[in-house]
């Protein structure tokens, strides 16, 4: 068992994540007397999708605080009726876990009124994974679990994935209708995974239609697969780029999209790969300790771009907003020309920039002028330590 750093509240919640982040094994190691309904069994499905209602029935032996596990809840979303109903009228604790919105937004779901709080569970971040791989490892294959723990069969781990995710999240769900056009445009979207999110040439490169394409960007987050990095708008220079970047998930489900899992992996990508790891290490860090701040990068046309912005306080009427910048290279060495926009982002910005960082692959802290130089393995202590932000 890995130890995970997600906190699950002590009343009613829904816990959100990709397929293989390992939400079933977390609820189940935490809450090991709970009444356990998975909905991925055919024997419970079925009965409980022509009557919803037969979870009052399941659950009448249970008392007063009792817990009930429901798991892949988004697969009858008329469920979350029944269970906000057993919440008011015989206050049990309902944990519920999901890996897609989609349904339930579109069934009409109420997400119990606001009555149970939601969480959200990451690939493996540092201090979960440290002690069985290594960041390179990581890097090139992702951290879900199921790839760290079996690394000797992560390639056909990683393609299980895919095929089980297009063919249960999509396909038997009917989210798309023909799957070929969808592997297309999956490959060219693993294939730009962290980059600047540029629909047409997408489009173009997967041979299928601009709205299309669209819907198709919509589905990986909504079923959490993917998401956009938005772009930070200062007003400050003529060419800030305005449009997202877009990331997968996980870089070995990246890598799998791609097709590139017999291939060996360049420079390039590992570039990619090594800002997706800082980025997972950010988002889960944020979630988990309560943070709640809002993530982009920024760009300037044809110059430069700051990996990530991390607002650490929003704008007020007496106050300007505040961020960190942070910069990610795939390199060893540390070339101080790197820190220039860094400064530059901070001398031209409105918004108050507190700290700057660079990360990178060497061993030694460097300090030049505002900007603070750490190596990835101190970032990510001094990040789960608070220090960052």
């Amino acid at each position: 068992m890995l130890n995970r750093e997600l906190k699950l509240p002590k009343k009613s919640f829904l816990l959100f994540g990709p397929r293989g982040t390992g939400k079933s094994t977390l609820i189940r190691s935490r809450l090991k007397s709970a009444f356990e309904i998975d909905l991925l069994k055919s024997k419970v499905f079925l009965p409980l999708a022509r009557n919803p209602s037969l979870l009052a029935e399941w659950t009448g032996h249970l008392k007063k605080g009792d817990w009930v596990f429901i798991d892949e809840v988004q697969k009858i979303p008329a469920l979350l009726d029944e269970v906000h109903a057993l919440y008011e009228e015989r206050h049990l604790n309902f944990a519920l876990s999901g890996s897609s919105a989609r349904k339930l937004k579109r069934g009409g779901a109420n997400l119990l009124a606001g009555r149970a709080l939601q969480v959200f569970l990451f690939p493996l971040i540092h201090q979960e994974f440290h002690e069985a791989a290594t960041i390179d490892q990581v890097i090139d294959w992702g951290s879900l679990p199921g790839v760290v723990t079996e690394p000797n069969e992560k390639k056909h781990t990683l393609a299980t994935y895919v095929e089980t995710y297009l063919r249960q999240e999509l396909l038997e769900e009917g989210l798309i209708r023909k799957i070929e056009p969808f592997v297309r445009f999956l490959q060219v979207a693993g294939t730009y995974h962290g980059q600047i999110l540029n629909i047409e040439n997408i489009a173009r490169e997967a041979h299928v239609g601009r709205t299309t394409v669209d819907k198709y960007f919509q589905i990986l987050e909504d079923t959490m697969i993917g998401f956009r990095v938005p772009a930070f708008l200062e007003g400050a220079k003529s060419k800030e780029i305005a449009h997202p970047k877009f990331f997968l998930f996980d870089s070995g489900v990246a890598r799998a999209c791609a097709g590139l899992l017999d291939d060996p992996i360049d420079s390039v990508w590992r570039g990619f790969s090594f800002e997706n790891f800082v980025l997972n290490e950010l988002r889960a860090y944020n979630h988990y300790s309560e943070r709640n701040r809002s993530i982009y990068f920024y760009g300037i046309s044809g110059s430069y771009d700051i990996d990530f912005v991390v607002e650490t306080r929003k704008k007020t009427l007496s106050n300007p907003r505040e961020a960190v910048g942070i910069s990610v290279k795939y390199s060893t060495q540390w070339d101080p020309r790197w820190s220039a926009p860094l400064r530059d982002f901070q001398e031209c910005a409105k918004t108050r920039v507190r700290k700057l960082y660079g990360i990178y692959r060497g061993d030694k802290i460097l300090t030049q002028g505002a900007v603070t130089v750490l190596p990835i393995e101190q970032f990510v202590e001094q990040l789960s330590a608070g220090k960052i932000f």
